[in-house]
């Protein structure tokens, strides 16, 4: 897929605040500080479009991009972030969550997760709860570039390892950097067939 364009649309603090459309949508989420804006500007080739900070927890909204005028890039807070209080945690999670559960545009949520830490309850507890619910996602494992191909390989191998012990199947896996670009092919060709998939 080639990216024409990709433009912010707003920030909202509810799934029912979005606009209500059939544009299929596709969500990125994960723990605070695991890479998502930079994944997403390297994704839309775009510096600067989500906004990158030093400090975690930058994304407190639901942050839309509508991308080649056709389909939606949903940027989420990211969740267990320990240096905000505890009820603003539960709002981020509820926003989430209801996000997820009601977001009828929404053809995939993507979880992204650092390839540098061993599996996190969190996240992995996030992604259990993705599939009792039968939301759809995949497995994004960011930062890739700061390890040896080996090193990533053994992490995820642990990822599923853990899963596996409750999944029958798992959900589709990419490994990126948005450093040197890995993975943006793969992510781009996997949006794009399915926006083939729904006519689009």
């Amino acid at each position: 897929m080639e990216i024409k364009s990709a433009e912010f649309v707003s920030s909202y603090v509810s799934y029912k605040d979005c606009p209500k459309n059939n544009t299929p949508e596709y969500a990125f989420v994960g723990r605070s500080n695991v890479g998502k804006s930079s994944l997403i500007n390297m994704l839309l080739e775009r510096k600067k479009l989500a906004k990158i900070s030093q400090s975690p927890g930058k994304t407190q909204l639901i942050n839309q991009f509508i991308v080649n005028e056709n389909w939606v890039l949903t940027d989420l807070p990211g969740y267990g972030y320990a240096k905000v209080g505890k009820s603003m945690r539960k709002d981020f999670n509820k926003l989430i969550n209801d996000y997820a559960l009601h977001r009828e545009n929404l053809m995939c949520m993507f979880v992204l997760l650092d390839s540098r830490h061993a599996p996190q309850k969190n996240d992995l507890g996030f992604m259990k709860w993705l599939g009792g619910k039968q939301v759809p996602f995949v497995m994004v494992f960011t930062k890739a570039d700061k390890l040896s191909s080996s090193a990533v390989n053994k992490n995820i191998m642990h990822y599923k390892k853990e899963m596996l012990k409750e999944w029958e199947k798992l959900p589709d896996i990419f490994i990126t950097s948005a450093e040197n670009r890995q993975g943006r092919t793969e992510l781009l060709d996997f949006i794009d067939n399915i926006n083939v998939s729904v006519n689009i």
